[in-house]
């Protein structure tokens, strides 16, 4: 499976951007999916999740984030977003696809830059 990520850029602060996250083949049934970032310089982190079909598309969102940040996905295009709004400069990171299943695949990343 591929993960290809699409939709990063430069913004101003308070804006949105939303990513795409396009698999290869259809997945979602039993492949949880998730979003995750990496600041220069910091560990890559968690910001969201959404289960697989067979186990509900629940979301899920850390502290840090929730309210700004939606996931979700469009099983007919086999393509999850992220929906990210009221952007911070500490938003600024490469954001990366991730699959979680019977394996676990990762996108090669979207570069999303926020200015002041």
């Amino acid at each position: 499976v591929q993960l290809v990520e699409s939709g990063g850029g430069l913004v101003q602060a308070g804006g949105s951007l939303r990513l795409s996250c396009a698999a290869s083949r259809s997945i979602f049934s039993i492949y949880a999916m998730g979003w995750y970032r990496q600041a220069p310089g910091k560990q890559r982190e968690l910001v969201a999740t959404i289960t697989s079909d067979t186990s509900g598309g629940i979301t899920n969102y850390p502290d840090s984030v929730k309210g700004r940040f939606t996931i979700s996905r469009d099983n007919a295009k086999n393509t999850v977003y992220l929906q990210i709004n009221s952007l911070k400069p500490e938003d600024t990171a490469v954001y990366y696809c991730n699959a979680r299943g019977p394996y676990v695949y990762w996108g090669q990343g979207t570069q999303v830059t926020v200015s002041s």
